[in-house]
């Protein structure tokens, strides 16, 4: 397997643990007050988004070619950086 196939089946296993953060949020958002259930269900729906553009790029990854993919890489990275550090305020702020 190359390094690119390798990528891609690493951040897709990523992205699946992402969806089910997600939907762990949700329901915990789903048990908040009112006033707090509409501020945590729209960061969850702004992550679902989020996870979905990635989703959306990963598969332009899967058809670059071995010159491009590694530029490519490079934005996704930064996305699945921002994504994870999403979840994991969120999860914070949802424990309280």
């Amino acid at each position: 397997m190359g390094k690119k196939e390798e990528y891609i089946n690493w951040m897709q296993s990523k992205l699946d643990e992402v969806s089910a953060d997600i939907d762990k949020l949700k329901a915990k958002a789903n048990q908040a007050e009112a006033e707090a259930q509409m501020k945590y269900l729209d960061e969850v729906e702004a992550m679902r988004k989020k996870k979905a553009d990635m989703q959306a790029k990963l598969k332009d990854v899967q058809t670059a070619s071995e010159g491009a993919w590694e530029d490519m890489k490079t934005g996704l990275d930064k996305s699945w950086n921002e994504l994870k550090t999403g979840i994991e305020s969120a999860w914070s702020r949802f424990k309280g």
